[in-house]
């Protein structure tokens, strides 16, 4: 392929962290293909572009994204200025693009094997990597003094299984299923709810708002999931505008990415 190496980025995944990562990159002249599952399992939908693998194309403010099937028309969507999303769980297109880096943003909280890590720098976000033995560089993506920072030797902070505290409210925030079963949803990112307000379902349990607050997130109606599968988040902050912006979070930890492939490499 034609693309220029130096301004071509693969991101695995295309969660909230690693759509605000493609977000920064392609607004600092980057052309962003990101690799997804199938069926992707996001949260966070209405700040992911793996929503265009369900929608066919997907903005998130300014930036837009689509679904490409083959090569011809991930270039016309670079071209284009968006961001090309393609179903590809095992990364092949790096095999057929030259991409200046890969960035692992699928948040797995464990290593897993990439094998293009040794043709193409790997920068690995959060737990799992370790620099300089199975990645290049790991960002520190744990909320805190340390968030963003670049690590060339050594790993990031270990996963702490609790979401940043928002006005005193920290797991809480956070829904899961305790049953396997198909999810049916109730109500639509962005909505306000009161607690005690049925939410979702999965096999006949119901899950419900644990206080006041805004539906930050929520999976796809109709998925197969699993036992304890993280289905939604709450923000006790009454404002419907969470939903539709880009975390700080992401955009610290898309600055960073930013400095390691303009700066560093």
């Amino acid at each position: 392929m034609n693309m220029e190496k130096k301004r071509l980025i693969l991101i695995l995944g295309g969660g909230d962290l690693a759509s605000g990562v493609a977000a920064v990159l392609r607004r600092n002249g980057w052309q962003v293909v990101i690799s997804e599952l199938p069926e992707p399992m996001v949260v966070r939908r209405k700040v992911a572009f793996a929503e265009a693998v369900w929608e066919s194309q997907y903005a998130v403010e300014e930036i837009q994204s689509v679904l490409a099937g083959n090569d011809e028309e991930i270039e016309s969507a670079l071209l284009a200025g968006k961001i090309a999303v393609i179903v590809d769980p095992e990364s092949r297109i790096a095999e057929r693009f030259d991409f200046r880096a890969i960035v692992d943003a699928r948040m797995m909280k464990r290593f897993q094997t990439n094998p293009f890590a040794e043709k193409f720098p790997l920068i690995g976000l959060g737990p799992g990597f370790i620099a300089d033995e199975n990645c290049l560089v790991v960002i520190e993506t744990n909320r805190g003094d340390n968030l963003g920072k670049i690590i060339w030797k050594g790993s990031a902070e270990q996963d702490t299984g609790i979401p940043g505290i928002v006005e005193g409210i920290g797991l809480e925030r956070v829904l899961y299923s305790h049953t396997e079963g198909i999810i049916r949803t109730f109500v639509e990112i962005g909505d306000l709810v009161r607690q005690g307000q049925m939410l979702a379902e999965v096999g006949g349990n119901e899950i419900v708002a644990p206080f006041d607050g805004t539906v930050r997130g929520m999976l796809r109606s109709g998925l197969r999931i699993k036992a304890h599968t993280k289905v939604g988040d709450v923000d006790p902050r009454k404002d419907p505008s969470l939903a539709t912006h880009f975390s700080d979070k992401a955009l610290i930890i898309g600055n960073s990415v930013l400095e390691v492939v303009e700066n560093l490499l």
